[in-house]
């Protein structure tokens, strides 16, 4: 899954591959390097949210319960369930995230990214305005 430079979106160390960016549904390689900062736990208001594991270990949890994605694993997210993603060993790991429908789009991740990616602490004020306004809610 190579993705054109323009296609990668970089949050932090996460780096998000686009393949679809449709209202059908966004679709992206999500690659998580070993220990990561990643974001907070949050729900979608109006999107499902399924990952299946492509390289190394995501945990995700969701509502307070953890689970191991390897490769070839997959998890459902439905929306209103609170969740996060995060990469607690060693290594990189890589998932394919599938958003239906696709209400959360790329300009969501493009958004944050110039929230989050700036020197010192990022306003967190506003990185909620941005997910709030996207349909995504801080937990």
């Amino acid at each position: 899954m190579e993705a054109n430079g323009h296609d990668v979106v970089r949050i932090g160390e996460l780096e998000l591959r686009f393949l679809v960016n449709d209202k059908g549904a966004t679709v992206f390689e999500f690659i998580v390097p070993s220990h990561a900062r990643v974001p907070a736990p949050h729900y979608h208001k109006d999107a499902d949210e399924i990952l299946y594991g492509i390289e190394g270990i995501v945990t995700v949890m969701v509502d307070g319960r953890k689970q191991e994605l390897g490769i070839g694993d997959a998890v459902f997210i439905p929306r209103g369930s609170v969740h996060h993603h995060e990469n607690l060993h060693e290594g990189r790991a890589r998932a394919l995230v599938v958003i239906t429908p696709g209400a959360i789009k790329r300009c969501y991740f493009e958004e944050i990214a110039d929230v989050i990616n700036v020197p010192g602490k990022p306003d967190l004020a506003k990185a909620q305005e941005v997910m709030l306004r996207h349909g995504l809610v801080p937990a």
